[in-house]
């Protein structure tokens, strides 16, 4: 009954433009194209726009207009007060910010980046799907979980996240008991080790997959029962907590060496793997101090109404002679499919602009980093802030930085890139994480290899430069790294 509650709440609140929004602000450039041309193919009302004119949709940004920027960021409190040119100059009133294409001709190249691979990540989990006998609900939650999962192969979000978020974006509740299952056949696709929320629960996937056999017990009650132990490679107390000998845990250990700590990474590994693309959502310049964010639609096709459908319409509202049932049937028809292709467009439109404010926002709080891609000058910064920044909800700027990439002039960056927890120096100075990071990696890549340097001498050094970080958060950055322990760093001759 609660479910059902909530469930006609959410439909209450979410009109059809605004479920389309929400379903378009996850797409990345790519999916959006492929998207459009499914819309255009069940719609024959929606048209691909041949003419000359392009829309325009970018937008100029210059780093010494603080006094506009905070006049947007007023204007930008409430959605519906938004103004943006389509094809159009903005007002007068907008100094130094300009309303413009990234829209390429169809023979035009949109800007892409090759990595390895052959098809997304997300797509091989998702064919494998289409081999499992699912019903439609089960199948349709898998392919939500599917699309949460990090590049490492691990889902970070929870249940109730994963939940609520889905009922935002499709306006349908799913209860605790649906989204586990879901996750449960999520879990059971390969590679082994997807869809686990951290390193012990991947381990423990890997782990159950494997033929039973006495080290494979063992190796389960080490990941299970002794896990802190075994990441400080504290043998003796592993055996003194599970009352096993040596050799029974040397067996276990066997095994576990053989676990891939991020099982994602390895998909689209080998000589047999192809190339794929990523195509950016925004491009930013910098002409000597001016920077310029420009969202990339460079292979997406201007849209239109049928002008064939729309004449129909017409047609039938002035000639009386006309309107018998069939002819109404078929202009009820016409009518369907243009408000249809009005609502798709709009969104689409809706889209755009709430991607370049978010995307705008990023570079006005990150603008030190833009001017020469120094990492050390990238400041703490978190979904909220830019949410505060745009007066968009926390949720949207999350749906917008997810599978985003911007193309700078130091190469092609997730979103999430420029997010970061914020730390504080001993004079109470704010700074990234990500500056405490790169020294971590740095002083790691000097170390003398016979002795490496322990987390404690870590954060030694770091207190001698004013950052004062408990070791537990040295140890914790260092682990998302992917830098091991000390004793696993060392070299014996």
């Amino acid at each position: 009954m609660l479910n059902q509650q909530l469930n006609l709440k959410i439909q209450q609140k979410l009109s059809p433009l605004q479920i389309q929004v929400i379903k378009m602000l996850e797409y990345p450039a790519v999916e959006l194209e492929e998207r459009i041309r499914e819309e255009m193919i069940s719609n024959p009302a929606l048209e691909a726009d041949e003419s000359d004119m392009k829309h325009k949709v970018g937008e100029e940004y210059t780093p010494d207009n603080e006094e506009y920027a905070e006049e947007r960021a007023e204007k930008t409190e409430r959605d519906d007060e938004l103004e943006w040119a389509w094809g159009e100059e903005a007002d007068d009133d907008t100094p130094d910010y300009r309303l413009h294409a990234s829209n390429r001709s169809a023979d035009d190249d949109a800007p892409t980046r090759d990595i390895a691979g052959g098809e997304s990540f997300s797509e091989y989990l998702i064919d494998q799907l289409s081999t499992l006998n699912l019903d439609k609900e089960t199948r349709e939650l898998a392919e939500y979980i599917i699309g949460s999962i990090d590049s490492d192969g691990y889902l970070r979000r929870t249940i109730e996240t994963l939940i609520d978020d889905r009922a935002m974006a499709v306006g349908k509740m799913a209860d605790e008991e649906q989204m586990l299952r879901a996750l449960r056949i999520v879990q059971s696709l390969d590679p082994a080790g997807v869809g686990a929320k951290d390193l012990q629960e991947c381990m423990l996937l890997q782990l159950n997959r494997m033929k039973d056999s006495p080290a494979r017990r063992t190796a389960i009650d080490v990941v299970e029962q002794a896990f802190s132990e075994l990441g400080r490679k504290q043998y003796p107390a592993i055996m003194k907590k599970l009352e096993i000998d040596r050799d029974t845990l040397s067996a276990a250990l066997e095994l576990i060496k053989r676990l891939n700590p991020k099982p994602g990474n390895s998909f689209g590994d080998g000589a047999d793997s192809i190339a794929r693309t990523i195509t950016p959502d925004f491009i930013v310049d910098n002409d000597n101090g001016r920077l310029t964010v420009t969202l990339n639609n460079g292979n997406l096709p201007e849209l239109r109404v049928s002008s064939e459908y729309s004449n129909m319409v017409k047609d039938y509202m002035g000639n009386e002679k006309n309107r018998n049932s069939e002819m109404r049937k078929a202009i009820q028809f016409a009518k369907q499919k243009i408000d249809a292709a009005n609502w798709f467009i709009d969104a689409i439109r809706q889209r755009n602009e709430t991607l370049l404010m978010t995307m705008k926002a990023i570079v006005e709080l990150q603008h030190d980093y833009f001017l020469d891609g120094d990492e050390r000058k990238l400041k703490p910064m978190k979904l909220k802030d830019v949410a505060d920044r745009v007066g968009y909800d926390i949720s949207t700027i999350s749906r917008v930085s997810n599978s985003k990439y911007v193309q700078t002039g130091w190469g092609l960056l997730p979103l999430k890139h420029f997010f970061s927890e914020s730390l504080y120096t001993a004079d109470g100075e704010e700074i990234s994480n990500k500056e405490v990071k790169r020294m971590i990696s740095e002083a790691v890549a000097r170390e003398d290899k016979q002795n490496p340097v322990t987390d404690d001498a870590l954060a030694d050094m770091l207190r001698e430069k004013g950052y004062v970080i408990a070791r537990r958060t040295i140890a914790k950055y260092r682990e998302q790294l992917g830098i091991p322990v000390a004793r696993l760093r060392r070299l014996t001759i």
